[in-house]
């Protein structure tokens, strides 16, 4: 069964402008404050939510010009990522999908397929592959791609987005040969002989994005709708935009003025694009409407566990001498932290290893108070992997983890590989022990690192488990969270990440109306079903964006 996409035709603003509509039949819930609310219906008018119905006796008072019935449906708040890469999505969805191939050769075939109807494309884009899956366990080289067509380029993304394999051609297009340096922050792997293989890791990767042929901003616009709209399927009403460079920025707008924006985007301005210096200077813009605010930015301190580019105190374990990547060094670090902070924009830092938390959280603290900016809510996006002493510092300083929960499922495999034991459990994807310390916490997925599904995100914090109920009784089981817990993250909890805790992520009066449908009682379905959960229909300011064909 997939989906029927309803796509947005009118601007949002406009919401139920012919009178207010009551929603019943409904197992309604709501988080607030933490705490679980159930309700029968709910009404809302302009967009906004007037009241919200506990007993059934009570809707005879209503007197809304529309009654939906919601045939015995659950009503979940509309759910929010807070990190996923709405232009990256767009882009998987126009390229070759190499999630899940378990070896090189299956990749190939996957990328001979697209190939075969795609004569015309002189470049090739594709996304996913995970050489941790494979039974080399080994990266990718550029010959498996040569061997498809030496007259296009060829650019397959890794799972995590911070490596890439390319075929001989992509490299003489950059300008790559034996002789090219590593870029600081960035690594050309090669092999015994010193010959590049074809892959590129964090900052290297910059020598093919640099050449590779740009789309147009109204081009830019369509991807991004496209992405949105199948985001909504999901049940996602809201998007924390990860690193958008200025012509993102561009493309929403155009989207935004046209009312043409299916859900909505809290924007971080990717801080090493010199065209969005101008959204800097002149502060935070703030959409009446909140279809599109921008007062963040994203900055990334270190690379990803998977490629060995997360950066770690002491060696990996399964490379010894290696100790990850810093992608800025200590002083670009402070200098973009602080000329945001010094704007006025909340700072999301990208930091996934020990070393990495460290050093973000000693710049946060020391400019936070020079800039006297406590009160913005800065944030660090995955803190994935952190020492026991950094843990406590968040929650002193007033700083958000904003986390993925899929990734400790996804991770699980190879963690303790790069890790070893000690550092896994020791304060590696301790969502609980950074709730436990009172912490504020975010839940996103890192779309399309992992799937923009929030059930899946919803599953995994609460189980710590694969899809196949493994490894039985959860990883690192202390860290799981109860299914309150978990649904705050992606609800109130993102809301409050985006200062627009009394705007979404719950459902009371005077909050927008957003809100989904949902096939099965996500408090009450077994729990090892919580990530198969379907989504009937999304609603944005009391607009329906999605319906599901079923």
């Amino acid at each position: 069964m997939r989906i029927l996409l309803v796509a947005v035709l009118s601007c949002l603003a406009c919401a139920a402008a012919f009178g207010s509509t009551l929603i019943y039949n409904v197992n309604g819930y709501t988080m607030d404050r933490g705490a679980r609310m159930e309700f029968v219906a709910l009404e809302y008018d302009q967009g906004r939510i007037t009241r919200l119905y506990f007993e059934l006796d009570d809707l005879s008072i209503s007197s809304a010009d529309e009654r939906i019935d919601g045939d015995g449906a659950t009503l979940l708040p509309g759910l929010i990522d807070a990190h996923g890469h709405v232009g990256n999505h767009g882009l998987l969805l126009r390229s070759v999908d190499l999630a899940g191939v378990l070896s090189e050769a299956d990749a190939v075939v996957r990328v001979q397929k697209y190939l075969n109807t795609a004569v015309e494309q002189e470049w090739v884009q594709g996304r996913g592959w995970n050489q941790v899956l494979w039974d080399s366990n080994a990266f990718p080289l550029r010959q498996s791609l040569d061997a498809l067509d030496t007259n296009k380029f060829i650019v397959l993304r890794r799972v995590d987005g911070h490596a890439m394999w390319v075929n001989s051609a992509t490299l003489k297009r950059a300008g790559i040969d034996d002789k090219t340096p590593n870029p600081v922050g960035g690594q050309i792997v090669r092999d015994a002989q010193g010959v590049a293989t074809g892959v590129l890791i964090d900052n290297a990767m910059a020598h093919v994005n640099k050449v590779m042929p740009a789309i147009t901003d109204v081009q830019m616009a369509g991807l991004l709708k496209e992405a949105m709209i199948d985001l909504a399927s999901y049940g996602l009403t809201s998007v924390h935009e990860a690193a958008s460079p200025a012509q993102f920025v561009r493309a929403f707008q155009l989207l935004r003025d046209a009312g043409d924006m299916p859900i909505r985007i809290y924007s971080m301005l990717s801080v090493l694009d010199p065209r969005n210096d101008t959204y800097l200077e002149q502060g935070p813009i703030i959409d009446s409407q909140h279809m599109l605010d921008i007062r963040s930015v994203k900055i990334s301190a270190d690379g990803a566990l998977g490629s060995r580019g997360a950066a770690l105190f002491d060696d990996y374990s399964d490379a010894p001498g290696h100790t990850g990547l810093l992608l800025l060094t200590e002083k670009q670090l402070e200098h973009h932290i602080d000329r945001a902070m010094a704007a006025g924009y909340q700072v999301n830092t990208h930091a996934i290893g020990d070393l990495a938390n460290d050093r973000v959280l000693d710049f946060y603290e020391r400019l936070m108070k020079k800039h006297s900016s406590g009160s913005m809510r800065h944030r660090i996006e995955h803190a994935q992997i952190l020492r026991p002493e950094d843990i406590d510092r968040l929650a002193a300083a007033e700083i958000i983890a904003s986390i993925q929960p899929t990734h400790a499922t996804s991770d699980m495999n190879m963690a303790g590989d790069r890790l070893g034991q000690k550092r896994v459990s020791s304060g590696a994807y301790a969502w609980k022990c950074l709730l436990d310390s009172g912490a504020r916490l975010a839940g996103g997925s890192d779309f399309p690192v992992e799937s923009p599904n929030p059930f899946f995100g919803l599953y995994s914090a609460v189980t710590r488990q694969s899809h196949q109920g493994q490894p039985e009784g959860g990883w690192l089981p202390s860290e799981k969270l109860s299914r309150e817990d978990a649904l705050s993250l992606f609800t109130e909890g993102a809301a409050f990440a985006a200062h627009q805790e009394h705007l979404v992520g719950k459902l009371l009066p005077g909050y927008y109306a957003d809100f989904i449908l949902v096939k099965d009682d996500y408090f009450t379905q077994p729990v090892a079903s919580i990530w198969s959960n379907n989504v009937l229909s999304t609603y944005v300011a009391g607009q329906r964006v999605f319906q599901s064909a079923q």
